[in-house]
C-alpha cells in the first residue's frame, strides 16, 4: 500500500475531530481514510508538542493550577502536623 503525505492542517483537523467529536477514533479514522494507528500518532504528537510549548492562555492556567495546588499542599502539611500533635498527645494520655 503506498504512503500517503497529509497535509499539516489536515492532520490537525483530524486531531481536532478525533478529541471533540464524541466519536470513536476508529470511526473518524475509517471517515477520513486514514489508519487508527496513524490518527493516534498525530494525536500523540500535537500532546507532546502542547507539553513542551503550551499555549499562552494554558500557561495562564497552568499558573493558576500551580498556585492553587502549592496554596493546597501547605494546607494538608497543617492538618497533618496537627493530626500527628494530636495523634502523640492521645497515646501519651491513654499510657496513664
Amino acid at each position: 500500500m503506498p504512503q500517503t503525505r497529509f497535509t499539516k492542517e489536515f492532520q490537525d483537523e483530524a486531531v481536532r475531530l478525533a478529541l471533540t467529536s464524541g466519536r470513536s477514533r476508529r470511526a473518524v479514522a475509517v471517515d477520513l481514510g486514514v489508519g487508527l494507528s496513524t490518527l493516534r500518532h498525530w494525536i500523540d504528537r500535537r500532546r507532546e508538542r502542547e507539553i513542551d510549548a503550551p499555549p499562552a492562555d494554558r500557561q495562564e492556567d497552568m499558573a493558576a493550577e500551580l498556585k492553587r495546588l502549592r496554596r493546597e499542599n501547605e494546607i494538608l502539611r497543617q492538618e497533618r502536623d496537627i493530626l500527628k500533635k494530636a495523634t502523640a498527645f492521645f497515646a501519651k494520655e491513654g499510657s496513664r
